[in-house]
Parts: C-alpha cells; structure tokens; sequence
C-alpha cells in the first residue's frame, strides 16, 4: 500500500500532530515542529483497558446473549406459523437458521482468531480489500455510524414499562422519552461505572435464559397435560402443510421471507467481535465463548417453539396480535399473571440488548476514530475523563436519540429502525468471499487458529446473498403493505453503502485537493503487537523530502518511523 522510498521525519502541521498524540500504536510521536517526543509511544496514551475491566468467557458469553436475546423469540413464532402453516417446518426453519448462524459464526472465529483487535468486519474487510485504500473502511463506517442505533429495543423497552404498569401501548411521546432515558442511563453507565454496566448486563443475561428455560419447562408440562386450555392437537399432524384461519398459503415467497425473520431473530452472534481488544486472552476467551452462546441460543429457540405449539391453538397463534409468549403465558398460568409479568420480562429484555448493542458499537465506533477516519476523530477516539470511549458512547447516544425523536409515528419510523438489518448482509457477503479468497490466495500468506471448512463459508455466503436478494422479490399481496413501496427498503439500504463511497471520494479527493494536503496511512504496530492503519493529513505544499517505509518491527522488536502515502 505504502511507497518504499526514505523518509527522515514528517512535516507535521497541528492536526496531523493532534492525531499522532492520539494514536495508540507503539509509534514515535513528534512535536508541532517534527521534533521526536522521547517516551511518548501510543501504548501509553490511555487507549489500553485495565486488566480488572477486560472480560472474561462468562461475561463474553452474556454479551452475545444479550444481543441475540431480544423481542424475537417472543413475537416472531407468530409469523413463521403463518408463513409456513405448518408445525414441523416452522419449528425446523428455527433449527436451520441455528445451523447457518453456527456457518457464520465459524467465518468470524477464524478472522476473529486470526485478527484479535476490536472492530469487527473493519478489521476483516481492511484485511481483503486493501485497493482502493480507505474504500471499504469508509462504506464500513457510514454503515455502522449511521444505522448502528439502539431506537428499537430502547422504544420497545419504553412501551413494554407502560404495558407492565398498566397503560395501553402508544407510539406516541411518553414511550420515546422513556427509551431517551434508557439510551441516556445505559451510556453514563458504560461511561462512567464500565465494570457495573457489564455486571448489569450480564444479570440481565442471566434473567433472559431463565425466562427462556421457564417457557421451556412449561411446555414440557404442557405437553404432560398441565395447561388451562384443552389440548390444541398441533403435534398430530406435525408436517402437514395446512391452510387455515390466518395461516398457511403463502407459496414460496412466504416460506422466503419466514426464513428471512427467523435468521434476523439470530442477529447478535458477532458481538464479542467487535470488542476482541477488552476480552481476557482473547483468542481462548472468543473460540470458547462464541460457539457455546450460539448453541445455547438455538437450543432454547428451538424448545421455545415447542413449547408454544404444546398451549397456543394454530389459529390463535396465527392471528395474534400481541407476542406469542403472552399467549403462552396466559394459556399456562391465567390471565392475571400473564399480563403482569410478560411486559416486565420484555422490557428487561430491551435494555439488555440495548446494553450489550451501545457496549459493542462504541468500541467499533472508537477503533473508527483511532484511524482518522471521522470528522473531528480526537475527540470521538479519547478515553477521557474516565478511561472509557465516553465520546463513541455519545455518539451512538447522538444517532440513537435522533432515530428516536426525528420520525413521526408510523411507517417512516418502522422503516428506519428496521433498516440496519439489510446492508449488513451485503457486508457479510463480502467477509464470506473476502475469507475464500483468502484461503486459496496462497500470496495472501492467511493463516488462523481456526480453519473453516470451505462447504461452511460458502453456506454463509448464500445465506446472506439471499438475505440481500429477497426484499427485491415482490410480494403476493399488496406491494405497499408496510405503508411504503417493498423495494424501497433494500434501495435505501444499497444507498446507505453507496452513501460511504461518497464519503470516501469526498475524504480523500475532494477535500484534499482543494485544502492542499495528501492523506498518508501510518502503519504501526499496537499494544498486542499487530500492525494496524492510521490515517493522516499531510501537506503537500512546502518542504517535504520523501514518503517513508512503513512501522515495521526489527529483530530487537524495536519500531521504525515512516509513513506511506496512497
């Protein structure tokens, strides 16, 4: 990537000098004037996590948990069986979709062991396509910046506390100040009390299983006899493929799109990767954590769908209007009880994902910002004043809040929160053939701890290629059901992507241009001794000898200066 000729010390003007003073690689860092700061290396600029905060295999575990585990399991049930109209391959569908979620899991251990720094799909993607330089981090981060939100769980949480204290469910003011507030409460807490955030997050975890293995053992009661209805007979005919009040007919595109909400219902796997650099010995803790979160998870979907065709009639499951787990619970337990307790399960639910989602995504945002490649990225980039990335936080608290009070009510809200999902199948397409290339690029030099077999990766490579072509397929009924045209939803989210190549070719050729300066990457070597990317401006007006080898260790693991343009 970087020019190869000589170079004594960089001209280095206030903002480059701003950035290489936040820069946490092992580098040499140089005053105003390009003087040497002796003893000023990266790795002692704060950027490193106390060994007390780093997390371990439980704690890794939980935050996977927490993201995987939102409203899904408790609503989605609903539609797969009318997709479907049938039992066994409703329940099936839940077991597939574990099944690829393990094929994708397996793509992010071996990148994820092989590249052991937070960041996630940034770091895989820099990893693959390298030209043109900054193109995919910069579609990387417009991505992630602009719909990495936490509005959903933070609404459902604030409507699912006015159902549990009694109030209908609205779409109106007070559930969005109530989700401000829990965006607000979960960003001061990771910010200033980082160690009781993950404690509260993994107590949540912890309460998410128990709800789930309590739906489980009921339904294994239910299926003994223990219930308050009659015996709904589902398991009788438990392939048949039926049509009947509010399910089943659905042709292919039904069947398409209930694999489609059951695989999304999944999201969250890929959690603990974007946070591999505050992990304890994170190769052991990711290859550990990882597989038994994912497994778990799918075991109790799956019991969970048993357990609510073992109490919910077909017709009544198909229609319902509110989460299946209500039903169920109703079915089970009365009514009293059911409408007591569900909304105060679900709540805790939201703000467990919403928890795990701001804990993660900050860390993606701050690794962005290490980089250069954000606006004003020393400020989102600093831990101060209390060693955490508080400024990442605020700004995922800034996009949350916007989502969240921007959009009126109604389809042009469902639409913008609904949206992250889809340009990240595209990013997913690209880590999957990004890996395959790897592996049979014999020049790449790739090697990891964890091998995926390629019958694996190709697996997930369809799976998201499907996931992106399907929302173009029309369908059977009304095409503007949702309240918007249904190609406008992956449109807007090809746009999103297209959006950072615009804010590459504005990055790093049109603004340089006409502010008469050059962007140069740095490459150093950070506090786990991997090399990574820095970016900085450099002028190209005015005494400059040479661009320069990159940061490269010796054989007495001591650093050598240099930059390289692009």
């Amino acid at each position: 990537m970087a020019d190869a000729t000589s170079y004594k010390k960089p001209p280095v003007d206030n903002d480059t000098f701003s950035d290489h003073v936040d820069s946490e690689a092992a580098s040499e860092v140089y005053d105003e004037n390009g003087s040497l700061l002796s003893g000023k290396t990266g790795s002692s600029l704060g950027y490193g996590v106390p060994d007390s905060r780093k997390i371990g295999v439980t704690g890794a575990v939980f935050l996977i948990l927490n993201k995987m585990i939102g409203t899904g399991i408790f609503s989605t049930p609903s539609s797969i069986f009318a997709s479907t109209g049938s039992v066994g391959i409703s329940i099936l569908l839940w077991a597939v979709a574990g099944l690829l979620t393990l094929s994708g899991l397996s793509v992010y251990l071996e990148f994820g062991l092989a590249i052991p720094r937070s960041g996630g799909e940034k770091n895989y993607l820099e990893r693959v396509f390298r030209k043109p330089p900054f193109l995919i981090t910069s579609v990387f981060a417009v991505q992630m910046i602009l719909l990495g939100f936490s509005a959903g769980n933070s609404l459902a949480f604030g409507r699912y506390v006015l159902l549990a204290c009694g109030h209908p469910m609205p779409d109106g003011l007070v559930p969005r100040i109530i989700a401000v507030a829990c965006m607000t409460f979960v960003v001061l807490l990771h910010a200033i009390k980082p160690t009781w955030g993950l404690r509260l997050t993994n107590a949540l975890g912890v309460f998410k299983v128990l709800v789930l293995l309590l739906i489980v053992f009921a339904g294994f009661a239910a299926l003994a006899g223990y219930r308050l209805i009659p015996d709904p007979h589902n398991f009788d005919n438990f392939w048949a493929i039926e049509k009947g009040d509010g399910y089943g007919g659905g042709g292919a595109y039904a069947y398409a799109t209930a694999l489609l909400q059951v695989v999304y219902s999944y999201k969250g796997w890929e959690n603990a990767n974007y946070v591999m650099g505050e992990l304890k010995n994170p190769q052991r803790t990711l290859k550990i954590a990882a597989p038994l979160a994912v497994i778990g998870v799918t075991v109790l979907y799956v019991l969970a769908n048993v357990a609510y065709f073992a109490a919910i009639p077909k017709a009544e499951l198909a229609k319902s209007e509110v989460i299946v787990a209500g039903l169920f619970f109703r079915n089970m337990f009365g009514e009293s009880i059911a409408a007591r307790s569900l909304p105060a399960f679900v709540a805790l639910s939201n703000i467990g994902n919403v928890l795990a989602v701001s804990f993660a995504h900050s860390r993606v945002n701050q690794e962005l910002a290490k980089e250069g490649i954000l606006p004003w990225s020393n400020f989102w980039a600093s831990t101060k004043p209390f060693r955490t990335p508080a400024a990442a936080l605020f700004l995922h608290w800034i996009v949350t809040v916007i989502v969240l009070v921007a959009p009126p009510p109604g389809p042009a809200y469902n639409f913008i929160v609904n949206l992250y999902t889809y340009p990240g199948a595209w990013i997913n397409t690209m880590v999957a053939g990004g890996l395959i290339y790897l592996q049979f690029k014999k020049s790449e030099n790739w090697s990891s701890p964890w091998r995926t077999w390629l019958p694996v990766t190709i697996v997930y490579l369809l799976l998201n290629i499907f996931l992106a072509i399907t929302p173009f397929i029309p369908p059977n009924s009304d095409w503007n059901a949702d309240g918007y045209p249904y190609y406008a939803f992956p449109l807007v989210g090809i746009a999103i992507l297209l959006l950072g190549v615009v804010y590459w070719a504005v990055w790093t050729k049109l603004l340089p241009k006409l502010g008469g300066y050059t962007i140069v990457a740095e490459t150093v070597i950070d506090e786990t001794g991997e090399e990574v990317m820095r970016y900085h401006k450099v002028p190209t007006t005015g005494p400059r000898e040479a661009t320069a080898q990159p940061l490269l260790w010796d054989g007495n693991a001591s650093v050598h200066s240099g930059y390289g343009s692009l």
